[in-house]
C-alpha cells in the first residue's frame, strides 16, 4: 500500500508577533515540512496583496528548494502550491495553484500555464476544493491532480459547516482522481480517512501545530 500523499495548508496568522516574526515562523514550518517528506505545501494567506504574497512566496520556494537538494529523494520531494493566485504561482515558478470551489476553472488554468513560457508546455499540479461528491468527479473529469475534500468531520472553529462524513468521503474517492481528507482530520481519525479510501490527508493544524517529522511518521504507519 502506497504512503499517503501529505498535504500542508499554511495559516501564518496563527503565530503570534509581528508581521514579519509570523512570516519567518511560518518559512521555518514549510522547511520543516519539506524536511519531514510532507508531499504538497499550499500557501494559503489569502489576506496579503498580491505584492506582499508573491514576496512571501518567493521566501518559501527558496526555503523549499534548498530542504528539498538537502534531504529530498527523486521519489519524494515537496511541491509549493498558491492559493487561488496562478499569476503569483506562475511570476515564482512554484510547481502549481491550488484552487477554491468557485475559482478558475482548471483547465483554463492549465492552458495558461502552459503556454506562459514562451510556448513551451510547463508541467503544473493544480488541487481543487470539493465539498461534495459530483464536485470530485468534475475534477477528475478536468484533469485536476488533487481534490481536497472537507470538512469531512466537524470543526471547531467553523462548527457552522456541514462535515460530509466517512461515507461521502467514501463515495467521492471512488473518482479517478486522488482525494485527500480536510476538515477536523485528526492522528486519531486519520486512519478512519485512509480506510474510506482517500489518498492522503491534509490539514492546518494538522501539520502547523505539532512537530512535522512526529506526524508524518505516524500518518505514514
Amino acid at each position: 500500500m502506497p504512503a499517503p500523499i501529505l498535504y500542508y495548508i499554511t495559516d501564518r496568522r496563527a503565530f503570534s508577533g509581528d508581521e514579519r516574526s509570523r512570516q519567518q515562523r511560518l518559512l521555518g514550518k514549510i522547511e520543516e515540512a519539506s524536511r519531514a517528506g510532507v508531499d504538497y505545501i499550499q500557501l494559503r494567506e489569502k489576506d496579503l496583496s498580491a505584492r506582499d504574497l508573491e514576496a512571501l512566496a518567493r521566501e518559501a520556494l527558496s526555503v523549499l528548494r534548498k530542504a528539498n537538494l538537502q534531504n529530498a529523494t527523486p521519489e519524494r520531494s515537496s511541491a509549493l502550491l498558491i492559493n487561488s493566485r496562478t499569476d503569483v504561482a506562475l511570476a515564482i515558478g512554484a510547481d502549481g495553484v491550488h484552487l477554491p470551489a468557485s475559482d478558475l476553472d482548471a483547465e483554463e488554468v492549465r492552458r495558461v500555464w502552459n503556454l506562459s513560457d514562451a510556448g513551451v508546455p510547463r508541467r503544473t499540479k493544480i488541487s481543487v476544493s470539493c465539498h461534495g461528491v459530483e464536485e470530485v468527479k468534475q475534477a477528475a473529469a478536468k484533469g485536476v491532480d488533487l481534490a481536497i475534500f472537507a470538512p469531512v468531520f466537524e470543526k471547531k472553529d467553523a462548527a457552522e459547516a456541514r462535515p460530509a462524513g466517512l461515507d461521502a468521503l467514501r463515495r467521492a474517492c471512488k473518482a479517478k482522481i486522488p482525494v485527500l481528507a480536510l476538515g477536523g482530520v485528526t492522528l486519531e481519525n486519520a486512519s478512519a480517512c485512509l480506510g474510506a479510501g482517500a489518498a492522503g490527508i491534509a490539514g492546518i493544524r494538522l501539520f502547523q501545530e505539532h512537530d512535522m517529522a512526529q506526524i508524518v511518521a505516524r500518518l505514514a504507519h
